[in-house]
């Protein structure tokens, strides 16, 4: 098999089998290229060697001509065998998760119903909700966005261990090992003997559970999207000729987004399976609930195992860019004299220009444009947050205003299992129909006019919730009491599935170009570490809805579901203005669209030496 350009780099092509040395006998048709090449061992120490590509992939990947980039339509390359299965693996873990913490909030929020089974289930035929610790609204609102926020602050560490120490794969079967723990002991804190003994013997195992299978999913979370992005091992831009006899690029930008609405969609086909956890509480209890997340989460290990010696293990760095990062930085503000305004702004910290003054630093041209479009993709992701408090109300408003509805014998945060339904058939429709169409009428959709567009579905499904709860709080017998009101307001919970639809198909234009910027706009030492940055305001978000907390009760749950969707139109505004020139920018950056930087830097060097003696 042909050695493939891995980043689309000569110097870090590797070969697709597992991470190890590649030397191959040079020929008449082969040349040696200079790589950086690390082994995957423990220690994960650097090693310089000497790769030797084939000229055959020079062929096989034919570079688009000026003219052709211009005039061919863009298509997106085929997702590798091996990327499949890795969905499949991301498809399992969120099952687990989603279907486990799905059922928090009423685990948390209401007691055993009287007249249950004692294991959480509610009587048959009625309107009573399933139930457990009963500690209320604020309590489960308040421990389920402490969940949320540890499960997106972890990454934080998560992605920098696995770039800089251990490797993606190691990290990923760490975070399944202890996200595995915490499904055995909330199978265990949910046993109808542990629960019938009330909220002092449940809610420890439960608690303790919930905040171990919060850091395991942070650790696996950031380092699965990154491993799936590199399996494609070619990426940059080449032509080929279809069946049909046109002539197309394939292009990086396009393969991702099509990679990442694929995995996308194994998320959500994951997170379907809050269908079964759901009726599960609601009609048997929940220790079967969380037997069948931990079920399912089970099997991860043994696959993991099996795609071991197939799939392509970025090793750990042994260090990190962001070292580098902190000193650009530091030195783009002292050189410019803090005037980040200056369009020139990141050229003050480039070697090339430092070189002719005498200055000699450690870092690329290109790693300070990397960390340029890092901070870009970086200062995007804070402006997630309140997108995210659109996108299905805070916290457990949204199952709180079903469970003041007419359900008829559904769950009532049955209809979260509409995000994922939703996402399920939209992404096919997205990748394979709208995005073909829009490139075929040459129409550009670009990344950030994706973004946009995403947050002004989820604010205007911020309005929806808005207006049920309006009419939640008009028809209940209680009035804007109808939280804790003993009948419901003669509403059906069907009227939730615009709010929880609109949400669903923002995330599909949002999340998935934001797994895109995280992957394409940063060094390949800081991939796990920026894309745990973009989840880690999703903890942002869990932390302003920590803060609305005391007024997340009756009777001011309109303001919680408009304040965001109005302060998140007026934050779409400002940020399409701010980025809108991003949609024209480079999908990544290349060695080779460099100079020499060493032999331009010494001669600059030379020339600034000869000056000052002239001066003299």
């Amino acid at each position: 098999m042909a050695t493939h350009l891995a980043e689309g780099t000569i110097g870090d092509a590797i070969a697709t089998r597992p991470p190890q040395e590649v030397v191959e006998p040079a020929g008449r048709n082969s040349f040696a290229v200079p790589g950086d090449l690390r082994r995957d061992s423990e220690k994960a120490k650097a090693l310089t060697t000497t790769t030797v590509v084939s000229t055959d992939d020079y062929e096989k990947y034919p570079v688009p001509t000026e003219e052709e980039s211009k005039t061919l339509r863009k298509v997106p390359g085929s997702l590798p065998v091996i990327a499949w299965a890795l969905c499949l693996v991301e498809l399992a873990e969120r099952a687990s998760y989603y279907g486990a913490s799905t059922v928090f909030s009423n685990f948390i929020e209401f007691p055993l119903p009287q007249g249950g089974n004692g294991t959480g289930a509610p009587p048959r035929g009625t309107q009573e909700t399933a139930g457990a610790l009963g500690m209320g609204l604020q309590a489960a609102t308040g421990l389920t966005l402490l969940f949320t926020f540890l499960a997106y602050v972890v990454p934080i560490f998560g992605g920098w261990w696995a770039d800089v120490k251990v490797g993606r794969f190691y990290a990923i079967m760490v975070g399944v090992i202890i996200c595995g723990i915490a499904h055995i002991i909330q199978i265990i804190g949910a046993i109808p003997a542990v629960l019938q003994q009330g909220p002092s013997h449940a809610a420890p195992p439960f608690i303790l559970g919930l905040l171990i299978l919060a850091v395991g999913a942070g650790i696996f979370k950031p380092n699965v999207a990154p491993t799936l992005l590199d399996q494609h091992r070619h990426q940059k831009e080449y032509t080929k000729v279809l069946k049909s006899g046109e002539k197309v690029i394939v292009s990086p930008e396009t393969t991702s987004t099509r990679t990442m609405l694929i995995f996308y969609g194994f998320i959500n086909i994951g997170a379907f399976f809050t269908l079964a956890t759901t009726y599960s509480e609601k009609y048997v209890g929940y220790w079967l609930s969380f037997l069948e997340a931990g079920i399912l989460y089970f099997i991860l290990p043994v696959v993991l195992t099996l795609l071991y010696t197939r799939l392509y293990r970025q090793p750990a760095s042994g260090h990190s860019d962001l070292t580098h990062a902190f000193k650009i930085v530091a030195t783009a503000l002292r050189r410019n004299y803090f005037r980040v305004w200056r369009k020139d702004f990141w050229d003050a910290a480039k070697p090339s220009r430092l070189s002719a003054q005498g200055i000699s630093v450690d870092w690329s041209d290109k790693l300070v444009d990397d960390v340029h479009r890092t901070l870009q993709a970086s200062f995007i992701f804070l402006y997630f947050p309140i997108w995210s408090i659109n996108d299905g109300g805070i916290g457990s408003v949204a199952t709180n205003q079903g469970a003041s509805m007419v359900t008829n014998g559904a769950p009532n945060d049955l209809l979260s299992n509409f995000n994922p339904l939703t996402i399920i058939v939209f992404i096919p429709i997205l990748s394979h129909i709208v995005y073909p169409i829009l490139d075929k009428f040459n129409i550009k959709f670009g990344r950030i006019s994706r973004i946009t567009f995403g947050f002004i579905l989820a604010a205007i499904s911020g309005i929806w919730g808005a207006v049920v709860q309006y009419y939640v709080y008009k028809l209940s017998p209680c009035g804007y009491y109808a939280s804790t009101c003993a009948d419901v307001a003669p509403i059906n919970i069907w009227w939730q599935i615009p709010n929880t639809v609109l949400g669903a198909m923002s995330e599909c234009f949002c999340n998935v170009t934001a797994y895109e910027l995280a992957y394409a706009r940063s060094p390949p030492s800081m991939r796990g570490l920026v894309m745990a940055i973009f989840l880690f305001n999703t903890a942002l978000a869990s932390a302003l809805g920590e803060v609305l907390i005391p007024a997340i009760t009756d009777p001011y749950l309109i303001w919680i579901w408009a304040g965001p969707a109005i302060a998140l139109f007026v934050q779409t505004v400002i940020f399409w203005f701010q980025f809108r020139h991003m949609n024209d920018e480079s999908y990544m950056t290349y060695e080779e669209d460099y100079p020499d930087e060493k032999e331009s830097s010494e001669l600059a060097k030379s020339e600034s030496q000869e000056k000052k003696k002239l001066a003299a």
